[in-house]
């Protein structure tokens, strides 16, 4: 039951250790957040793309068995769900594309949670695990969505200032980043 959870946050700390470590990708929660996020969407991705005689994880079967009867196409739902999600996933990795990724994933994550609650009211079991209790997959759909958004608000995919601390061309260590306006002015200069 806590599985999907533990692929969130474990590479969540791994990340952020790597960050206090040294390794300036990882400086902060938020950033370890999308990556933990992007590694729990792979190893969930997998699961719609397995055939029925995995037993490790959940399989495709599975993944089809958790849609409402109500929605047509289960086998293509299940594919392009599984496709969306690891273009979430490549999307929250690249600071240029984190927000659309976080903004995007969260709207997936609302998308998916009827089929979610249909897993566990109708108690569809999962690689031959019981089914996830209501109690707990609502709340724990919503914690991706927290994190999704979370991801979205990362000032460096703004093109924040944080951008200019960690990537400045200054020479002088603790001197302040060129102003935007000034790289502008000397590059425009006759060569």
């Amino acid at each position: 039951m806590f599985e999907t959870v533990l692929l969130l946050a474990v590479p969540t700390a791994g990340f952020r250790l790597l960050g206090a470590l040294g390794v300036r990708r990882f400086a902060g929660w938020r950033v370890s957040a999308a990556h933990g996020l992007a590694v729990m969407l792979v190893f969930t991705a997998s699961a719609h793309f397995a055939p029925a005689g995995v037993t490790v994880m959940p399989n495709r079967a599975d993944m089809e068995a958790m849609i409402p009867p109500f929605v047509p196409f289960p086998t293509a739902v299940v594919y392009a769900t599984g496709v969306l999600e690891l273009l979430g996933a490549a999307g929250l990795v690249k600071a240029s594309t984190r927000r659309l990724a976080g903004f995007g994933l969260a709207a997936f994550f609302v998308g998916i949670l009827p089929a979610n609650v249909y897993a566990a009211v109708e108690e569809v079991p999962m690689g031959g695990d019981p089914a996830t209790p209501l109690w707990f997959r609502i709340p724990e759909q919503l914690l991706y969505i927290a994190v999704a958004l979370w991801a979205a608000r990362d000032r460096q995919a703004q093109g924040g200032s944080y951008r200019y601390r960690n990537f400045s061309a200054s020479p002088v260590h603790g001197a302040p980043p060129p102003s935007p306006s000034a790289s502008s002015v000397t590059g425009s200069g006759a060569h």
